[in-house]
C-alpha cells in the first residue's frame, strides 16, 4: 500500500484588526500562544504557530491587523503584516462576516499576493438573519476568484477543522520544518510576555493598553516544580503607571493573578509571577526601544 505523501508549507493569516485572526490560530493549535482581546490591534508581532498531525505540518503565520497607521509602532506592525503576504504557500484572508464587504482592502491584498487565497468568513455565529451570509459571500466573490470560501466561527470552533483540512489538501509535498512536538518557534519568555500583555488589554481602557509593552526580565526553574518569573510592564506616562498599579495595587494584582493562571496552563507547572511597572516616555516612537522589543 502506497504511503500518504507528507505535506508541509507556510500559511499566512491576514486581515483587518479585530476580525479574529489570533483567536483562529489559538483555536487551531488548541493552546493560547497569541494575545487576544476585544480591542483592535492586540497582536503586534508576526507569530508562527505550528500545526503537526503526523501526515502534514502547517506553519501558520499570524500577523498584526492591517490598518491606517500613524504612530511609528503602528507603521512597524503594518509593515510586518504586509511582508507575510508574499513568499508563502497559501494566504488566509480573514474577514468579519458581520461587517460590510471591505472592497478596497480585499482588492489590495489580492493584488499583492501571488499565493492561492482562501477567504475565511469569521464570526458567522453572529450573522443575523442567517440568510444574510449568502449576500456577504456574493459580495466577496465579485472581487476575486478565491481558491476557497470558508465560513467559520473561531470563537466556537465551528468549521475550523474543515478549514484546516482544506489547507492541508492545498499544500505541496514536503518535509517538516520544525519538530512535531512544538506549537511555535518563539521562546517561552515571549509567549509569557504576550499573556501578561493580554491581561492589560482586557482589564484597562482607552489608550492605556496601546501604550504598554511587557518585558520578561527573569525566568527561572526552581525546585518543587516551580517557575519564578519577573516581568516589567512598560508604560509611557506616570498617570498610566498609577492606573496599571491601581488603588493599593489592586489592578496589578488582578493582572498578575489572571496572567499566572494562563502561564501555568501553558507551562504545565506552578508559577510565581512578580510584576513591576516602569515608565519609558514615548517608547512607542523611539527606534531603539522598538527594535529592542522586536517591533522593528
Amino acid at each position: 500500500m502506497e504511503a500518504t505523501p507528507f505535506k508541509s508549507g507556510f500559511v499566512s493569516i491576514i486581515g483587518r484588526p479585530n476580525v479574529g485572526k489570533s483567536t483562529l490560530l489559538n483555536r487551531i493549535l488548541g493552546e493560547k500562544i497569541v494575545a487576544v482581546s476585544d480591542k483592535p490591534q492586540t497582536t503586534r508581532n508576526v507569530i508562527r504557530g505550528i500545526h503537526s498531525d503526523g501526515t502534514s505540518q502547517i506553519v501558520f503565520v499570524d500577523t498584526p491587523g492591517i490598518h491606517s497607521a500613524k504612530s511609528r509602532i503602528n507603521r512597524a506592525m503594518v509593515d510586518a503584516a504586509m511582508t507575510a503576504v508574499t513568499g508563502i504557500d497559501l494566504l488566509l484572508l480573514v474577514v468579519d462576516a458581520t461587517q460590510r464587504v471591505d472592497e478596497p482592502f480585499v482588492k489590495d491584498i489580492c493584488a499583492k499576493s501571488g499565493a492561492p487565497i482562501f477567504l475565511v468568513l469569521n464570526k458567522i455565529d453572529q450573522v443575523e438573519p442567517k440568510e444574510k451570509l449568502f449576500s456577504v459571500i456574493d459580495g466577496y466573490t465579485r472581487l476575486h476568484d478565491f481558491a476557497e470560501i470558508i465560513p467559520i466561527s473561531a470563537q466556537s470552533g465551528s468549521n475550523v477543522d474543515r478549514l484546516v483540512g482544506l489547507v492541508r489538501e492545498r499544500l505541496p509535498e514536503g518535509v517538516p520544518y520544525f519538530p512535531d512536538d512544538i506549537l511555535t518557534d518563539l521562546p517561552e519568555k515571549f509567549i509569557v510576555a504576550e499573556l501578561i500583555r493580554e491581561k492589560v488589554f482586557r482589564l484597562t481602557t482607552k489608550e492605556i493598553p496601546y501604550g504598554t509593552a511587557v518585558v520578561v526580565e527573569d525566568f527561572q526553574e526552581r525546585e518543587n516544580n516551580l517557575v519564578a518569573i519577573s516581568a516589567i510592564i512598560m508604560v509611557e506616562r506616570d498617570t498610566h503607571k498609577g492606573i496599571i498599579i491601581g488603588k493599593k495595587g489592586s489592578m496589578l494584582k488582578k493582572i498578575g493573578e489572571q496572567a499566572r493562571r494562563d502561564i501555568e496552563r501553558l507551562l504545565g507547572t506552578r508559577v510565581y509571577l512578580e510584576l513591576f511597572v516602569q515608565v519609558q516616555e514615548r517608547w512607542t516612537e523611539r527606534t531603539a526601544m522598538l527594535r529592542e522589543l522586536g517591533y522593528e
